[in-house]
């Protein structure tokens, strides 16, 4: 295994330096996301909630129109193409510097959300839940997101067997990176998958190693915002997880995290600035 990670990736024909943590705002197209100030009824919200991320500073909008919390309602892959489509046009045209992820599992989804104008592919299933995404990215040529996760959303919380917890989902991880080296996917950003398949010891016990990471050689994302290890630890509600959030995500940028994937920018945003002036990197900082 490589033991420094990529501080660039290839994105609309040109590298992005990720030598300063970028953050990316998360952009729910669902009615049932598990975090509910994150739900988007219109357009014009869709289009609002975008400008005021991207003012905040923002780097990047990670659109999703699947929720993969237990218990989601299935959404078929027509519907999801529905939700994700209209809006990543929308994002073209009102924001067209703009580099737009999109959350999925489906290689079709996959496929037409880039020839619709997206950027980068996240997948939480990391390839599980549909044979043919690693040769769509590769067919595609663009950066690829690759998240931890056993089984299905269903089942996932069944699957939280590791013995040892990092070195295992280290290998689980790097035999996929090797699959998608071989198919000429270069760059891949490595999410360990903080609440997949993973109770909320091993999600700490996770965040306290996060550097063995880099041993993968692809920069790092961590997304963390007001998940259930936050909360269900405070004994609070997600809405009131962004204290939380803030703490566990400044811990991630100690450990090297090139991206913040978050509900929140601004906070997070904050974060990278007081971070990199406290080691003495401030004057990269632009925000």
């Amino acid at each position: 295994m490589a033991q420094v990670s990529k501080k660039s990736i290839k994105i609309r024909g040109r590298l992005l330096d990720l030598s300063v943590p970028k953050v990316m705002g998360i952009l729910n197209i669902t009615p049932d996301s598990f975090y509910s100030g994150s739900r988007m009824k219109s357009m014009e919200e869709v289009t609002d909630r975008a400008g005021k991320m991207l003012e905040d500073g923002a780097s990047m909008l990670d659109v999703g129109g699947y929720s993969t919390r237990p218990g989601a309602r299935e959404v078929g892959t027509e519907e999801e193409l529905d939700r994700i489509v209209p809006v990543i046009a929308q994002l073209n045209k009102y924001f067209p510097e703009l580099i737009i992820s999109v959350d999925t599992f489906r290689s079709k989804v996959a496929h037409q959300s880039v020839l619709n104008g997206a950027h980068i592919i996240n997948d939480v299933a990391g390839g599980n839940l549909d044979g043919e995404m690693f040769k769509t990215v590769a067919e595609l040529g663009v950066p690829y997101i690759l998240m931890h996760m056993r089984g299905t959303p269903e089942s996932m919380s069944k699957l939280t067997d590791y013995d040892p917890l990092v070195p295992t989902i280290l290998q689980e991880l790097q035999v996929k990176l090797v699959r998608l080296r071989d198919m000429g996917v270069s760059d891949v950003i490595v999410d360990p998958g903080f609440g997949f398949a993973k109770t909320i010891p091993q999600n700490f016990s996770l965040m306290k190693n996060l550097s063995e990471f880099h041993k993968l050689g692809c920069p790092l994302l961590v997304g963390i915002s007001r998940k259930g290890m936050i909360y269900n630890t405070l004994h609070i509600t997600a809405a009131e997880a962004l204290n939380g959030t803030t703490i566990l995500n400044t811990i991630s940028l100690q450990h090297g995290a090139s991206i913040l994937r978050v509900h929140d920018v601004k906070p997070a945003v904050e974060a990278v600035k007081l971070w990199m002036t406290t080691i003495g990197m401030n004057e990269k900082v632009v925000i």
